[in-house]
Protein backbone atom coordinates (compact mmCIF):
# COMPACT_ATOMS: atom_id res chain seq x y z
CA UNK A 1 0.00 0.00 0.00
CA UNK A 2 1.12 3.56 -0.44
CA UNK A 3 1.84 4.48 2.81
CA UNK A 4 2.68 8.25 3.84
CA UNK A 5 3.65 7.83 7.49
CA UNK A 6 2.65 6.08 10.10
CA UNK A 7 2.58 7.54 14.05
CA UNK A 8 1.45 7.99 17.55
CA UNK A 9 0.33 11.14 18.97
CA UNK A 10 -3.43 12.33 20.59
CA UNK A 11 -6.70 12.01 18.65
CA UNK A 12 -6.94 15.86 18.62
CA UNK A 13 -10.44 15.46 16.52
CA UNK A 14 -13.89 14.08 17.39
CA UNK A 15 -15.52 11.89 19.58
CA UNK A 16 -11.90 10.66 20.73
CA UNK A 17 -10.28 13.38 21.12
CA UNK A 18 -7.27 13.01 23.50
CA UNK A 19 -6.93 9.31 23.12
CA UNK A 20 -3.45 8.10 21.96
CA UNK A 21 -3.43 6.46 18.73
CA UNK A 22 -1.26 5.44 15.92
CA UNK A 23 -2.24 6.89 12.63
CA UNK A 24 -1.95 5.38 9.47
CA UNK A 25 -1.78 7.79 6.84
CA UNK A 26 -2.34 6.81 3.62
CA UNK A 27 -1.05 8.78 0.31
CA UNK A 28 -3.56 9.54 -2.71
CA UNK A 29 -7.48 11.26 -2.48
CA UNK A 30 -9.72 11.89 -5.37
CA UNK A 31 -10.45 15.27 -3.53
CA UNK A 32 -8.76 18.74 -4.16
CA UNK A 33 -10.12 20.92 -0.90
CA UNK A 34 -8.84 24.09 -1.19
CA UNK A 35 -7.93 24.46 2.55
CA UNK A 36 -6.33 20.91 2.50
CA UNK A 37 -4.13 20.64 5.86
CA UNK A 38 -2.38 17.46 4.46
CA UNK A 39 -1.59 18.56 0.54
CA UNK A 40 1.34 16.18 1.00
CA UNK A 41 -1.49 13.50 0.62
CA UNK A 42 -3.34 15.00 -2.08
CA UNK A 43 -2.48 17.89 -4.08
CA UNK A 44 1.08 16.34 -3.99
CA UNK A 45 1.35 13.01 -2.40
CA UNK A 46 4.40 11.65 -1.64
CA UNK A 47 4.56 7.91 0.01
CA UNK A 48 6.46 4.58 -0.26
CA UNK A 49 4.99 1.63 -0.86
CA UNK A 50 4.42 -0.82 2.56
CA UNK A 51 3.20 -4.24 2.68
CA UNK A 52 0.41 -5.38 5.29
CA UNK A 53 2.64 -6.85 7.30
CA UNK A 54 5.01 -4.14 7.59
CA UNK A 55 2.25 -1.76 8.81
CA UNK A 56 0.97 -3.84 11.42
CA UNK A 57 4.08 -4.18 12.84
CA UNK A 58 5.09 -0.52 12.58
CA UNK A 59 1.72 -0.15 14.77
CA UNK A 60 2.33 -2.38 17.49
CA UNK A 61 5.28 -0.88 18.42
CA UNK A 62 3.24 1.24 20.67
CA UNK A 63 1.21 1.27 23.52
CA UNK A 64 -2.17 1.74 22.74
CA UNK A 65 -5.15 -0.06 21.03
CA UNK A 66 -6.31 2.67 19.04
CA UNK A 67 -5.72 2.95 15.20
CA UNK A 68 -6.67 6.10 12.93
CA UNK A 69 -6.61 5.28 9.04
CA UNK A 70 -6.58 8.40 7.45
CA UNK A 71 -5.41 10.20 4.14
CA UNK A 72 -5.74 11.54 1.85
CA UNK A 73 -8.70 9.47 1.42
CA UNK A 74 -7.84 5.82 2.44
CA UNK A 75 -11.17 4.31 0.83
CA UNK A 76 -9.21 4.88 -2.34
CA UNK A 77 -6.29 2.65 -0.96
CA UNK A 78 -5.86 -1.13 -2.60
CA UNK A 79 -5.94 -3.21 -0.15
CA UNK A 80 -7.93 -1.35 2.41
CA UNK A 81 -10.49 -3.58 2.93
CA UNK A 82 -7.72 -6.62 3.83
CA UNK A 83 -5.89 -3.71 6.00
CA UNK A 84 -9.15 -2.65 8.47
CA UNK A 85 -9.79 -6.35 8.67
CA UNK A 86 -6.29 -7.42 9.55
CA UNK A 87 -6.36 -4.56 12.55
CA UNK A 88 -9.25 -5.37 13.66
CA UNK A 89 -7.83 -8.81 14.12
CA UNK A 90 -5.39 -8.03 15.77
CA UNK A 91 -7.36 -6.58 18.69
CA UNK A 92 -7.47 -2.78 18.06
CA UNK A 93 -10.21 -0.66 18.06
CA UNK A 94 -10.24 1.16 14.74
CA UNK A 95 -11.42 4.69 13.22
CA UNK A 96 -11.43 5.68 9.57
CA UNK A 97 -11.49 8.88 8.46
CA UNK A 98 -13.02 9.84 5.17
CA UNK A 99 -14.74 11.89 2.89
CA UNK A 100 -17.26 9.26 2.49
CA UNK A 101 -17.53 9.35 -1.63
CA UNK A 102 -16.35 6.22 -2.24
CA UNK A 103 -17.86 2.52 -0.49
CA UNK A 104 -15.49 -0.33 0.42
CA UNK A 105 -16.35 -2.99 2.62
CA UNK A 106 -14.34 -1.92 5.45
CA UNK A 107 -14.41 -2.69 9.13
CA UNK A 108 -14.36 0.18 11.65
CA UNK A 109 -15.61 0.84 15.19
CA UNK A 110 -15.95 4.31 14.48
CA UNK A 111 -16.43 6.28 11.32
CA UNK A 112 -15.52 9.43 11.18
CA UNK A 113 -16.98 10.73 7.98
CA UNK A 114 -16.39 14.11 7.16
CA UNK A 115 -18.69 15.75 4.43
CA UNK A 116 -17.26 18.71 1.86
CA UNK A 117 -18.83 21.24 1.81
CA UNK A 118 -19.03 23.82 -0.52
CA UNK A 119 -15.83 26.04 1.16
CA UNK A 120 -13.64 23.43 -0.05
CA UNK A 121 -13.88 23.65 -3.56
CA UNK A 122 -10.88 25.20 -4.99
CA UNK A 123 -11.96 27.56 -7.33
CA UNK A 124 -9.04 30.23 -7.34
CA UNK A 125 -6.43 27.35 -6.41
CA UNK A 126 -4.36 26.45 -9.42
CA UNK A 127 -5.98 28.28 -11.46
CA UNK A 128 -9.17 26.89 -11.10
CA UNK A 129 -8.48 23.70 -12.80
CA UNK A 130 -9.63 21.02 -10.28
CA UNK A 131 -12.98 23.25 -9.00
CA UNK A 132 -15.49 20.78 -11.61
CA UNK A 133 -13.79 17.96 -10.94
CA UNK A 134 -13.54 18.23 -7.05
CA UNK A 135 -17.20 19.57 -6.94
CA UNK A 136 -18.79 17.01 -9.22
CA UNK A 137 -17.05 14.05 -6.58
CA UNK A 138 -17.34 16.39 -2.78
CA UNK A 139 -20.82 14.99 -1.99
CA UNK A 140 -22.12 11.30 -2.30
CA UNK A 141 -25.35 11.19 0.02
CA UNK A 142 -25.76 7.01 -0.87
CA UNK A 143 -22.08 6.58 0.50
CA UNK A 144 -22.84 8.83 3.83
CA UNK A 145 -25.47 6.85 4.58
CA UNK A 146 -23.50 3.35 4.25
CA UNK A 147 -21.13 4.72 6.72
CA UNK A 148 -23.70 5.52 8.98
CA UNK A 149 -25.12 2.46 9.24
CA UNK A 150 -21.89 0.53 9.92
CA UNK A 151 -21.92 1.58 13.76
CA UNK A 152 -21.04 4.14 15.78
CA UNK A 153 -19.89 7.02 13.50
CA UNK A 154 -19.47 10.93 13.71
CA UNK A 155 -20.51 13.49 10.87
CA UNK A 156 -17.46 16.15 11.03
CA UNK A 157 -17.97 19.23 9.30
CA UNK A 158 -15.34 22.15 8.26
CA UNK A 159 -16.84 25.77 9.11
CA UNK A 160 -15.53 28.60 8.04
CA UNK A 161 -18.26 31.12 8.10
CA UNK A 162 -21.56 31.04 9.93
CA UNK A 163 -23.35 30.48 6.78
CA UNK A 164 -22.25 27.18 6.60
CA UNK A 165 -24.62 25.78 9.03
CA UNK A 166 -27.73 26.10 6.41
CA UNK A 167 -25.55 24.06 3.61
CA UNK A 168 -25.19 21.53 6.67
CA UNK A 169 -28.95 21.65 7.86
CA UNK A 170 -29.53 20.75 4.64
CA UNK A 171 -27.19 17.72 3.99
CA UNK A 172 -28.20 16.47 7.13
CA UNK A 173 -32.37 16.23 6.04
CA UNK A 174 -31.07 14.48 2.86
CA UNK A 175 -29.41 11.95 5.54
CA UNK A 176 -32.24 11.16 7.34
CA UNK A 177 -32.88 10.41 11.03
CA UNK A 178 -28.83 11.16 12.62
CA UNK A 179 -27.54 11.61 16.49
CA UNK A 180 -27.05 15.40 16.90
CA UNK A 181 -24.99 14.65 19.71
CA UNK A 182 -22.84 13.03 16.51
CA UNK A 183 -22.78 15.63 14.38
CA UNK A 184 -19.28 17.89 14.95
CA UNK A 185 -18.70 21.23 14.01
CA UNK A 186 -15.11 22.12 13.53
CA UNK A 187 -13.43 25.54 12.93
CA UNK A 188 -11.10 25.65 9.99
CA UNK A 189 -7.83 26.55 10.57
CA UNK A 190 -3.85 25.57 11.33
CA UNK A 191 -3.16 28.00 13.11
CA UNK A 192 -4.02 28.54 16.80
CA UNK A 193 -4.95 32.11 16.61
CA UNK A 194 -7.31 31.25 13.48
CA UNK A 195 -8.58 28.70 15.03
CA UNK A 196 -8.91 31.12 18.43
CA UNK A 197 -10.86 33.39 16.16
CA UNK A 198 -13.79 31.34 14.65
CA UNK A 199 -13.93 28.71 17.90
CA UNK A 200 -16.04 31.37 19.87
CA UNK A 201 -19.08 31.64 17.59
CA UNK A 202 -19.02 28.16 16.15
CA UNK A 203 -19.63 26.70 19.74
CA UNK A 204 -22.42 29.42 19.90
CA UNK A 205 -24.02 27.36 16.15
CA UNK A 206 -23.26 24.13 18.14
CA UNK A 207 -25.09 25.36 21.63
CA UNK A 208 -27.76 26.74 18.66
CA UNK A 209 -28.72 23.22 16.73
CA UNK A 210 -27.06 20.88 19.65
CA UNK A 211 -24.50 19.43 17.80
CA UNK A 212 -21.18 18.76 19.03
CA UNK A 213 -18.00 21.28 19.00
CA UNK A 214 -15.04 19.98 17.45
CA UNK A 215 -11.97 21.25 18.60
CA UNK A 216 -8.03 20.48 17.16
CA UNK A 217 -5.97 19.21 19.97
CA UNK A 218 -3.17 18.37 17.94
CA UNK A 219 -2.86 21.70 16.39
CA UNK A 220 -2.95 23.28 20.04
CA UNK A 221 -0.96 20.71 21.50
CA UNK A 222 1.76 20.48 18.58
CA UNK A 223 1.10 23.13 16.26
CA UNK A 224 0.63 22.86 12.53
CA UNK A 225 3.21 19.79 11.77
CA UNK A 226 3.73 16.62 10.23
CA UNK A 227 3.71 13.01 12.53
CA UNK A 228 1.07 14.80 15.12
Amino acid sequence: MNINEIFHSIQGEGKLAGMPSVFVRTSGCNLRCTWCDTPYTSWSPEGSEISIDEILASIARFRTKFVVLTGGEPLIAPGVEELTRRIKEEGYHVTIETAATVWKNVVCDLASISPKLSNSTPHERDGGQWAGRHESKRLDVETIKHFMQLGDYQLKFVIQQREDIEEIAELLTQLGPFDPSSVLLMPEGTQQQQLAEREPWVAELCKERGFRFCPRLHIAIYGNTRGT
